[in-house]
């Protein structure tokens, strides 16, 4: 990765320049989603191929970027089937990343993200859900979305900790997606991000210089499991992330 020096200057212009790809690539993605709606009307009703567009769209963006190096760490499966994935969560930048994994997956995202121009547009074409935070009525509508997907074999992404952790540790995880896999009785996948907490800062236009991965861990199966289990469940599920996330600061560490 190239090293640019700290300059105020340097990084407006470099992040001036990522914001244009950032642009580009999402006016592009947008222009074929809707061709690729009208295309396979009748025959693409899950959105994959829609779907698809829009996450590679974002790692478009993310390889244009001069300041961001982010890449897949480890082995990755092609196919996950039914699941709900579930990943640690402490930039906007983690959509550009996690967006690198070879899966459609639909994601779980608050409802204002949506009334965003061209992104917000984007996701709805992609068939991702919109959830109000703390509004009961909004959270069961997008958990039932998700089982529809779920029953179709289609996975589904949560961040359990609900916001973006502020100092890259994990906040506690709240009990919704978890809830989900047991109804379901999907497994649960558990992936990490590490190295994404400074590449977009909150409340800053300006891009960080960032090495970042992402990492996917072994599904942890649900069948047969109550409610009962839900906190033994979540706890799993935690650690899982936490030793995933370890390995990847080890490996971004090392280099």
């Amino acid at each position: 990765m190239l090293e640019y020096k700290n300059t105020h200057i340097v990084k407006t212009l470099l992040s001036v320049w990522a914001w244009m790809m950032v642009a580009f690539a999402g006016i592009l993605g947008f222009i074929l989603q809707v061709l690729t709606i009208i295309l396979t009307m009748g025959f693409d009703q899950k959105k994959m191929l829609s779907g698809r567009i829009f996450r590679l769209a974002a790692v478009v963006s993310a390889k244009l970027n001069p300041l961001w190096q982010f890449s897949v760490f480890g082995k990755v499966p092609r196919k996950i089937g039914a699941a709900v994935v579930i990943s640690n969560h402490c930039s906007n930048s983690d959509a550009f990343l996690i967006s690198h994994l070879p899966w459609e997956m639909k994601w779980v995202a608050k409802r204002s993200l949506f009334k965003i121009p061209i992104v917000g547009w984007s996701m709805w074409l992609s068939g991702d859900i919109a959830m109000k935070r703390q509004e009961k009525k909004s959270i069961e509508e997008a958990m039932n979305v998700c089982k529809a997907y779920l029953s179709q074999g289609v996975p589904v992404i949560l961040f359990p900790e609900g916001t973006r952790s502020k100092t890259d540790e994990m906040l506690p995880f709240k009990d919704g997606a978890f809830r989900l896999a047991i109804e379901t009785g999907v497994p649960i996948l558990p992936i990490a991000v590490a190295g994404t907490l400074e590449a977009l800062p909150k409340n800053n236009w300006r891009f960080n210089q960032a090495s970042a991965m992402v990492a996917v861990g072994e599904h942890i199966a649900t069948s047969g499991m109550t409610i009962e289990d839900l906190s033994d469940l979540k706890e799993r599920t935690r650690k899982a992330v936490s030793v995933i996330r370890e390995r990847i600061r080890a490996k971004l560490n090392a280099s």
